[in-house]
């Protein structure tokens, strides 16, 4: 009977999901983030929210991740055309061999409603381009955020990363802001600040694993 218990305690611990939140100025000082030119990373401040700001991508060291949940804080720049924070998984390498999901500020609010249903944004890359989804799959890959949130304001991701689909949340909400099915075949990748050549705020990083 002992011996069951035990069984039982094992298998029920061994099969939570890991979980794990990042301090990204830590990371920084400590060399445990990997820049891409120009990305120029500081640490920055605001309020409750102590992190990093970066002018393009930059990613996270000896982290593999497959499926599971990525939540993060980010704030981008109210600049049309000119702001596409986001998180990067999967990579195969930190060129062009990831998917992102991304976001544009700019298009919170915009008095054109079709920008606004281009505020969220998931690609695989490099097959699956933005260019290539809006034409080919409209509406599939992107998507209005409700309630929209402020262009200049922090918002708060959660993304959860399936074998099937990409779910995004935002701020909480219970109805994800866009449902996808994942594109790529690559299983398992480096996490990446995704800015892609812009400038944006990230904190409060936490990734949980699924088994």
């Amino acid at each position: 009977m002992k011996k069951t218990i035990f069984l039982l305690v094992v298998l029920f611990t061994t099969s939570k999901a890991f979980s794990q939140t990042f301090n990204l100025q830590q990371m920084l000082t400590g060399n445990k983030l990997a820049q891409v030119p120009a990305a120029d990373a500081q640490p920055m401040q605001d309020g409750n929210k102590k992190g990093i700001i970066i002018k393009n991508n930059v990613w996270l060291t000896g982290t593999d991740f497959s499926y599971g949940t990525i939540e993060v804080d980010i704030r981008g720049r109210n600049e049309f055309l000119h702001s596409f924070p986001g998180i990067a998984f999967h990579a195969a390498d930190t060129s062009k061999n990831y998917d992102v999901v991304y976001f544009r500020p700019f298009n919170f609010r915009h008095a054109d409603t079709n920008r606004r249903k281009w505020s969220v944004q998931y690609c695989s890359l490099p097959d699956y381009s933005y260019e290539r989804l809006r034409k080919e799959f409209t509406g599939q890959f992107e998507s209005e955020i409700l309630p929209d949130p402020k262009p200049e304001d922090w918002i708060h991701a959660r993304i959860v990363i399936s074998k099937d689909s990409i779910k995004v949340y935002v701020n909480g909400m219970d109805k994800p802001s866009l449902v996808t099915k994942n594109l790529q075949s690559r299983s398992n990748g480096q996490i990446g600040l995704w800015a892609d050549l812009t400038t944006a705020d990230f904190a409060n990083l936490s990734i949980k694993k699924d088994d």
